[in-house]
């Protein structure tokens, strides 16, 4: 039955009737109205936690990774760098 609420009481006092093959409260007598699966408040909770967590979890699996082809561009940029700085020095 949790499926059904009633809009106007509260949840702790309701329970429900069945009154001509429909579900009313048993408090006022008012229909109980079905709650969907999935509420709208759910829904944007959902987008904004994976919003907020899809950048950290792409950055942890990017930098594993690239871990080994980052190191070896790393290393020949470094070791070409040196050796037009030595281009440039003059002859000692």
């Amino acid at each position: 039955m949790n499926k059904y609420y009633c809009p106007y009481c509260n949840p702790k006092y309701q329970f429900p009737l069945e009154n001509y093959g429909k579900l009313v409260c048993g408090l006022c007598g008012e229909d109980l109205i079905k709650k969907p699966i999935i509420q709208i408040k759910q829904l944007i909770a959902l987008l904004l936690v994976f919003s907020f967590s899809f950048p950290l979890i792409f950055i942890i699996f990017s930098s594993i990774i690239n871990t080994g082809k980052d190191q070896k561009e790393n290393f020949a940029y470094t070791n070409s760098l040196i050796r037009n700085h030595k281009k440039l020095l003059p002859p000692a």
